[in-house]
């Protein structure tokens, strides 16, 4: 990797980023967009773009020179004078050619399908950060998850495609000319692209059904208004790194025969599971395809692997047995504006982790377990699948004595252990003094009153203290709103009350109530503020 530093003592100078235009064919998406070059011109990099390379996703040449890039006549340029290159599609033999020792390479590279472009790559002696394969269990990779993002934008894209190959409306409406029906929809697999499917089948109107071999998701797919379609057959089908894993025999026979059933019903399929490193597996068959009603429409978002449906072919949308079958490859492709903004997003916020340090030089740092997990080749060495980790040193035994003081109690708050026998015999001892005083002197009927005010305080005390710490926020909202009763009494005091009666000081009863009252109000409207907020974090 270029370090960009001429000397120890001279500031680095920056790296410079290179955006070449994707030359896969039917490829309309770009690494970039001129949103994402202000922000990585503020980090210190210079950024040049290939000529044309927005255009597909309308984004000019233009639009890109007023937030800080350059622009390169011609692929060779950019390729020759960049330090790091973005791309979203894996490099072809020819771009591989224009590289350069040195040079590091981020994007979707592939590397269990594209071996022989790992040998190319790394006989070019550089470094290569593949996208797809980021560690997508780490939370702080999120922002980086492009693989997450573009299922998003095809889930999306995928009903959009059905819709327009769909001659019926997706809900129901009721018009003069008569009663028509709303759309059904079954999507096979609810990960990301699935569930961003359910969302736009869902708000359309149309009757959603989903199925997914981890349980576990069902109720995310009840939360965007569909509803899940169990398979008959208990089996646990979660995956590592967030996918599916395959199944048994047993349960590829319940799933297919329930499978059989949906294409009888519904008027539409949306198929989404793919394998990591596997082809795509079949899901719906030639029979199923014929069962369906005429005019119905399967969109088989994993025909680039090879199809989740018999008929799918790759790249077309054909009909079969009166059904339309979309196998379109390039779903994300289809709205490249928008992709382009998520994916050069994701990258933005890889390059954060990689110069950290806001000079315009990045660092692949391979302690760090997401640019570990996502660096499959560093320096012309292949490094993927990625290294393990070396185990953090062990943690020194604490202390016995500080163990002690930590030790908490059954209580949620402060030490469990008894007081001191003469602390607890002196605060007795005051307390007694404290009631003989007032049992001597004060009025009888303010003896009945105190009462019920000391037994209170002492209920509410242990009550409260009794309640771990962690439910202390919804519980002390409902109490505070309850306990507010307070106010009753304060409305009766405010009362003009008879002039001296036992001789009490009628104005300063009547302050007090009034700030009572005040008080209370705060405390009553503020509780039941709290307890909604509480409740609503909870609701769907």
């Amino acid at each position: 990797m270029t370090t960009g530093a001429s000397t120890d003592h001279a500031m680095p100078t920056p790296q410079r980023i290179g955006v070449p235009r994707e030359i896969f064919p039917g490829e309309k998406r770009v690494a970039t967009v001129p949103d994402v070059v202000t922000k990585l011109v503020k980090l210190g990099f210079q950024v040049v773009v290939e000529q044309g390379a927005g255009d597909l996703a309308d984004v000019s040449d233009d639009a890109y020179r007023e937030a800080g890039a350059s622009i390169a006549g011609s692929a060779a340029e950019l390729w020759n004078g960049a330090d790091i290159v973005f791309k979203v599609r894996p490099p072809t033999t020819e771009e591989v050619a224009l590289m350069r020792a040195g040079q590091t390479l981020i994007g979707f590279v592939w590397p269990a399908q594209n071996p022989d472009l790992m040998q190319q790559l790394a006989a070019k002696k550089v470094t290569v950060l593949a996208i797809d394969c980021l560690p997508r269990t780490l939370s702080r990779a999120q922002k980086m998850d492009a693989l997450t993002s573009m299922a998003g934008v095809s889930g999306y894209r995928a009903v959009v495609e059905a819709a327009n190959a769909f001659g019926r409306f997706f809900n129901g409406q009721i018009t003069a000319a008569g009663k028509v029906p709303p759309a059904k929809v079954f999507i096979a697999g609810a990960g990301v692209a699935g569930l961003a499917a359910i969302g736009a089948a869902a708000s359309l109107g149309a009757i959603v059904r989903a199925n997914d071999t981890r349980a576990e998701v069902a109720d995310q797919v009840v939360s965007l208004g569909g509803e899940f379609v169990k398979v008959d057959y208990e089996e646990e089908g979660s995956g590592g790194g967030g996918y599916a894993k395959v199944m048994s025999e047993g349960f590829q026979a319940a799933q297919r025969e329930m499978y059989a059933q949906q294409a009888r019903e519904v008027d539409i399929i949306i198929t989404t599971a793919l394998i990591p490193g596997k082809p795509a597996p079949k899901l719906i068959t030639a029979e199923m395809v014929k069962s369906m009603k005429p005019g119905s429409v399967i969109v088989d978002m994993a025909a680039e692997q090879g199809g989740n449906c018999e008929l799918t072919e790759p790249g077309k949308a054909v009909v079969k047995h009166g059904v339309t079958i979309v196998g379109y490859t390039d779903l994300a492709s289809r709205m490249a504006r928008q992709s382009s903004t998520l994916y050069g997003t994701n990258l933005f916020r890889l390059t954060e982790e990689l110069c950290k340090t806001k000079d315009g030089v990045i660092n692949v740092n391979m302690g760090d377990d997401a640019i570990r997990g996502l660096t499959v080749i560093k320096d012309g060495e292949i490094t993927w699948p990625a290294p393990p980790l070396a185990p953090a040193a062990p943690k020194p035994a604490a202390k016995p004595a500080a163990a002690a003081a930590e030790k908490k109690g059954g209580h949620g708050h402060g030490s469990s252990g008894p007081l001191p026998a003469k602390t607890l015999a002196i605060v007795f001892g005051l307390g007694a003094l404290a009631f003989w005083a007032i049992g001597a002197y004060a009025p009888a009927a303010f003896l009945g009153h105190f009462t019920v005010f000391v037994l209170a305080c002492f209920i509410g005390y242990m009550v409260v203290w009794n309640v771990t710490p962690a439910l202390h926020t919804p519980l002390m909202s409902v109490t505070n709103a309850i306990s507010s009763i307070i106010v009753i009494g304060a409305l009766v005091q405010i009362l003009p009350p008879e002039a001296g009666t036992n001789g009490r000081p009628d104005a300063l009863i009547q302050w007090l109530a009034f700030a009572g009252i005040v008080l209370t109000a705060v405390n009553m409207f503020g509780g039941f503020a709290v307890t909604r907020r509480m409740l609503d974090m909870f609701r769907k």
